[in-house]
């Protein structure tokens, strides 16, 4: 009898502290991402004098190049290229990078400089350290994104026919502790040297996310050699141009591509302002809205990984993500239409705390699902392609938040930055993202629908039988 050859991919151990070493740099990653979003208030006043336009310019700054560059494409191509271990080094060095250039531009050496002159000569109305954080966030989400389409074919790479719906449910719960302790300690940071400070740690973090990075590529390498990958690959499994025609005509594909962009379009600006809305509407310090916050990826952590072992065991996929944008809405409505009377704080934490449960309930059931859809050999183009979609979402909505807030609320920001102490009204902000949630309702049913018929096996569990 010939004997199966055991790899790293085949240790438990080593698997697992492969997904530990990627999830370390996530978890940082995602800290970095919102590292200003509890200073809202810091950024009007000065030195600042930030507009919740601006505020909502820098939310989506983040996915400027990605989008408009299409540097998300490229990224998947880069992936299906290049290799795992060549994209997470490029990665963790855009996001050190980029980050770096935004401390700079809210750090107090930034004032006075040939810089700040300089791009106070064009584009009135903004800022210089706003445009100046523009440009390096910008850099940092071409780096966070495709650092994302690599953990995810990563964690295919270990987990495929394993647990791997469980891997990314830990992936992502790490990660969303990264969201918690944002909320938790920027304001901390900030009340002991101001918002440069929040984002002096939030680099230190970088930094620490790109060592754990480098040290996993040696474990890739490792496991290359012994499984032939990269190596000597079959014309026919080559990565061509071409396939990307083969993914954007690909009905299941198009079906999650839309789920997602609506789901985070509704997640993740409203991190950006969650804290300055539950400041106005419960009447409290930025500060103790900003803790409630931080409740918020509480039901995301617990869950998801419990939920991706239910996927890996029992399917239920495409059923999940439905039930997921269910939640979405509500929690949105409740926001929205809750009156201020009757809006305690228990109602905002339980809030809050269901909408992590969504947060948890769609991305731990849809990125697993990819896999399903697509071919290995075009995978990392077609997370790059999801992502791409979603960026897209993800530059528009925090601009239109912004908008919409300032309209919805005439007169509030000139009194705010006069040194009043009023409150916005965020009724419209929230109708806006209900209005997502019911969308990613009906797209999660036209899913099931195509699920149904093109036989994807969404709801299949994922975990291959022994044989």
């Amino acid at each position: 009898m010939e004997k199966i050859k055991q790899t790293l991919r085949d240790s438990k151990t080593a698997r697992w502290i492969a997904l530990i070493l990627i999830s370390s740099t996530m978890f940082f990653a995602y800290f970095f991402v919102d590292v200003v979003a509890p200073l809202k208030t810091l950024l009007e006043q000065a030195p600042y004098f930030w507009s919740n336009e601006v505020f909502g310019m820098l939310g989506g700054s983040e996915f400027f190049l990605n989008v408009f560059a299409g540097f998300l494409i490229l990224s998947g191509i880069i992936l299906d290229k290049m290799g795992i271990r060549f994209t997470l080094r490029l990665s963790g060095i855009l996001m050190l990078i980029g980050g770096t250039i935004k401390w700079y531009a809210l750090s107090p050496g930034f004032v006075g400089t040939g810089i700040e002159t300089f791009l106070n000569s064009f584009i009135e109305g903004i800022p210089a350290s706003a445009k100046l954080a523009f440009f390096g966030f910008a850099i940092f989400g071409v780096g966070v994104e495709m650092a994302g389409i690599t953990v995810s074919k990563t964690i295919v790479k270990w987990f495929k026919g394993k647990e791997l719906a469980l891997a990314m449910g830990l992936e992502m719960a790490l990660a969303r502790l990264g969201v918690f302790a944002v909320f938790q300690l920027s304001p901390i940071f900030a009340k002991s040297g101001g918002v440069s400070n929040s984002l002096f740690f939030g680099v230190l973090f970088l930094l620490v996310g790109f060592i754990t990075f480098f040290i996993y590529t040696f474990m890739d390498k490792a496991l290359d050699k012994q499984t032939g990958e990269g190596t000597n690959v079959d014309p026919e499994d080559e990565f061509r141009i071409s396939d990307l025609g083969k993914i954007i005509t690909n009905p299941g594909f198009l079906a999650i591509a839309g789920l997602c962009v609506l789901f985070y379009s509704a997640i993740f600006p409203f991190q950006k302002f969650a804290t300055d809305m539950l400041a106005s509407k419960l009447s409290i310090d930025a500060a103790i809205a900003s803790k409630y916050v931080s409740f918020f990826p509480i039901g995301a952590m617990i869950l998801t990984p419990f939920i991706g072992a239910f996927l890996d065991f029992r399917g239920k996929g495409a059923t999940m993500m439905m039930y997921g944008a269910i939640l979405l809405t509500v929690s949105h409505l409740i926001f929205a239409l809750v009156p201020e009377a009757a809006f305690t704080p228990f109602v905002a934490i339980a809030t809050i705390v269901i909408l992590g449960v969504a947060f948890s309930l769609v991305p731990a059931s849809m990125w697993p699902s990819l896999p399903k859809i697509v071919e290995d050999r075009y995978l990392g183009s077609a997370y790059g392609l999801i992502f791409y979609i979603q960026n897209i979402g993800l530059l528009l909505v925090p601009m239109l938040i912004g908008y919409a807030l300032s309209a919805s609320n005439p007169g509030v920001s000139e009194q705010i930055a006069a040194g009043a102490i009023v409150k916005y009204n965020y009724t419209v902000p929230e109708l806006i993202f209900a209005g997502f949630g019911v969308l990613a309702v009906i797209l999660s049913l036209v899913l099931r629908r195509v699920d149904k018929i093109k036989g994807y096996g969404l709801d299949i569990p994922n975990k291959l039988p022994q044989a």
